[in-house]
């Protein structure tokens, strides 16, 4: 009986430290990487974006799986993947 109450103060410590771990850092990790999955599908003509590499632009055409960029005003366009857009600039 005692063997059993001991094995159980024992794991209390590491389950607790696991939730904490949980709540403060996989849970908020998680929202961040839906909001950001949301954000890259709603894009559409126009909206403005930078990129993982720091290059700002506006999107010219959505498919499937890339992005179409104008970097400037002279019509230097790029196609790039979705998954390399880091926001979306709020103007």
């Amino acid at each position: 009986m005692q063997g059993s109450a001991n094995l159980i103060s024992s794991l209390l410590p590491l389950v607790a430290l696991f939730a904490i771990f949980y709540f403060l850092v996989i849970r908020p990790q998680q929202n961040q990487a839906k909001k950001h999955k949301e954000m890259i599908s709603s894009l559409k003509k126009g909206d403005k974006v930078i990129t993982n590499g720091g290059l700002i632009g506006e999107v010219v055409k959505a498919d499937e799986d890339s992005i179409k960029l104008k970097l400037n005003d002279e019509g230097v366009t790029v196609k790039i993947s979705r998954d390399f857009i880091a926001k979306k600039i709020d103007e």
